[in-house]
C-alpha cells in the first residue's frame, strides 16, 4: 500500500454520542419550566413556601367596621369599576360616586341618618365608564365630571375609547366629547401642566395591544389640544403630583400589558415633559392593578403605591406569591425605592388614610382574586402603620368578593374614616355579591370619642 492510499474500512463506524443534541433538547425543555417556576417568585424569595400555600387571611381588625346592606342573590353580576367618597353636591355630607360599567352609568349614592342609601344616576348611556373625575373644569363653582370611557370592558384593541366631559349646569349635565378616536381610556386626572392658570388633563389610554399616555391642553370653552407623552399598552392610572418638589405638576403611570413598568413624566415647564423610567420588573405576570400617590412616610414628598394582583387574563384567577402591595418611597432626584408592604392575594386597589387616628397614614387594600373557595380569605384589609412604615395587616371582611376599587372617607359625619368599595364580577365563583358595599367605622364601647 502506497503512502497516498487510505486504509479500507472493514465495518461500520462506531456511533457518536450526540451530546450537543442532548444538551439542546434538555435546555429547550427545562429552561422554560425553570423560568416559569422561579421568575414570578423573585419578589417573594425567602417566603415562597408560605405564599404558595393558597389564599391569604389575617387577624380580625382591631378597629370595628360594620358592613351596611346585605349580600345580593338572584341578581345580575355587578361590574363596578370605580368608587370615590366626596361631598359632590356641596351639602356638607360625603357621598359615594361610582361607575357602573354593567349599566353604562355614573351614579351618586347618598346616605341618610340611618346609613340607608339612595342612588341617583347622574350620567346615563356612557359606554363602560372606567373612572369619573369630579373637577370644576370651567371654574364656575360647581363640580363637573370627566369620564374615562373604556367603550368595552372586555379586551378590545379597537378605537372605542373617549374622554367625555359633563358640564354641570342648573338644567343638568351637558356633554362635551373632548377626546375621541382613541382606544380604551382608563383614567383622567386634572392639573395645570403648562402654568397658564386653567386645568389641563392627563389621560391613560389603556387600549389592549396598543395604548398611550397623553395630556390635554385646556384651550378654553371646553376645547382641548392633545399632546402625546408615551406609547405603550396597559396604562391604568395617571396620578398627578409634584414628585420632584420643583413647584410644578408631574405625571406618573403604571404600564401593565406587555411590560410591567413604572413611568413618570417630569414637567419641564411650558408644556414640555421628560420621560423617566422609575422601575421595571422582569415578572411580566406581576398584575399591576393601579397606582396612587401619597406621602406615606410624611417626609414632605410624594410616594407611589402600587397594588399588584390582576389575574383577569386567567380563566381561573388565583392568588400568586408575588401579589400584594408595593410602596415606592420617594428618595429624591427621581429615585424611588421599592418596598413590599403586603402579600394580600389578588390585590387590586389601595386607598390611603389615617384610620386609627394616630397621625400616621395607613393603607386599605381590596382583593379581586384571593382564593374565594375558602371563605376565610380576605377581601378587604387595612395595614396599620406604626409610624416607622412597618405595617401590620388586619382583616376587615371576607365578603363581598371580587373587589376592584376602594375609597376612604367619613360617610356619616362622626369624624371616623369609613370605607366604600366596588365589585367587578368577571370570574367565578359568582357568589357573595354586593355591588357597592360600604363599611361604617364604629367606636368600640369604652373607646374615647
Amino acid at each position: 500500500m502506497s503512502l497516498t492510499e487510505s486504509p479500507q474500512t472493514t465495518g461500520p463506524l462506531p456511533p457518536r454520542t450526540p451530546w450537543l443534541t442532548i444538551i439542546l433538547l434538555v435546555a429547550v425543555i427545562l429552561l422554560p419550566l425553570a423560568t416559569w417556576f422561579f421568575l414570578p417568585s423573585i419578589p417573594a424569595l425567602g417566603r415562597l413556601h408560605q405564599l404558595y400555600s393558597g389564599g391569604t387571611s389575617y387577624p380580625a381588625s382591631k378597629l370595628l367596621f360594620v358592613r351596611e346592606g346585605a349580600l345580593q342573590t338572584g341578581v345580575e353580576l355587578p361590574l363596578i369599576t370605580n368608587v370615590q367618597i366626596l361631598d359632590f353636591d356641596g351639602d356638607g355630607k360625603n357621598d359615594i360616586l361610582y361607575c357602573d360599567a354593567g349599566h353604562n352609568r355614573v351614579v351618586l349614592r347618598k346616605l341618610n341618618e340611618n346609613d340607608r342609601e339612595t342612588d341617583q344616576t347622574l350620567i346615563a348611556d356612557v359606554a363602560a365608564p372606567a373612572h369619573a373625575t369630579p373637577v370644576d373644569i370651567d371654574d364656575d363653582g360647581d363640580l363637573d365630571i370627566v369620564v374615562s370611557v373604556l367603550g368595552n370592558i372586555q379586551p378590545d384593541d379597537g378605537v372605542v375609547g373617549r374622554v367625555e366631559l359633563y358640564e354641570q349646569t342648573p338644567e343638568g349635565f351637558v356633554k362635551h366629547v373632548i377626546l375621541d378616536d382613541v382606544r380604551r381610556v382608563a383614567d383622567v386626572q386634572p392639573g395645570d401642566f403648562d402654568g397658564d392658570g386653567d386645568l389641563d388633563l392627563a389621560v391613560a389610554v389603556f387600549g389592549y395591544n396598543r395604548g398611550e399616555v397623553l395630556w390635554l391642553e385646556n384651550r378654553g370653552q371646553f376645547q382641548f389640544l392633545d399632546h402625546h407623552l408615551y406609547h405603550a399598552p396597559g396604562a391604568i392610572h395617571v396620578p398627578v403630583a409634584d414628585f420632584d418638589g420643583d413647584g410644578d405638576l408631574d405625571i406618573a403611570t403604571i404600564i401593565s400589558q406587555e411590560e410591567e413598568e413604572l413611568v413618570a413624566f417630569e414637567n419641564l415647564g411650558g408644556g414640555k415633559f421628560k420621560t423617566r423610567s422609575l422601575w421595571l420588573t422582569p415578572n411580566m405576570d406581576l398584575g399591576s392593578a393601579g397606582l396612587i400617590h401619597a406621602d406615606l412616610d410624611q417626609d414632605g414628598d410624594e410616594d407611589l403605591i402600587l397594588p399588584a394582583g390582576d389575574n383577569l387574563e386567567d380563566f381561573d384567577a388565583y392568588p400568586q406569591p408575588y401579589h400584594g402591595c408595593l410602596w415606592f418611597e420617594n428618595k429624591g432626584d427621581w429615585n424611588f425605592e421599592k418596598q413590599r408592604i403586603s402579600d394580600l392575594g389578588g390585590t387590586y386597589a389601595a386607598a390611603i388614610a389615617d384610620l386609627d387616628g394616630d397621625s400616621d397614614l395607613d393603607v386599605v387594600l381590596a382583593s379581586m382574586t384571593n382564593d374565594w373557595y375558602a371563605p376565610e380569605h380576605a377581601s378587604l384589609v387595612w395595614l396599620e402603620n406604626d409610624g416607622q412604615q412597618n405595617f401590620k395587616t388586619w382583616q376587615i371582611d371576607n365578603q363581598p368578593i371580587h373587589l376592584v376599587t376602594v375609597a376612604v372617607g367619613d360617610l356619616n359625619q362622626d369624624g371616623l374614616p369609613d370605607i366604600a368599595a366596588g365589585s367587578l364580577n368577571m370570574r367565578k365563583p359568582f357568589d357573595r355579591i354586593q355591588a357597592v358595599p360600604f363599611w361604617i367605622q364604629r367606636a368600640k364601647k369604652g373607646a374615647p370619642q
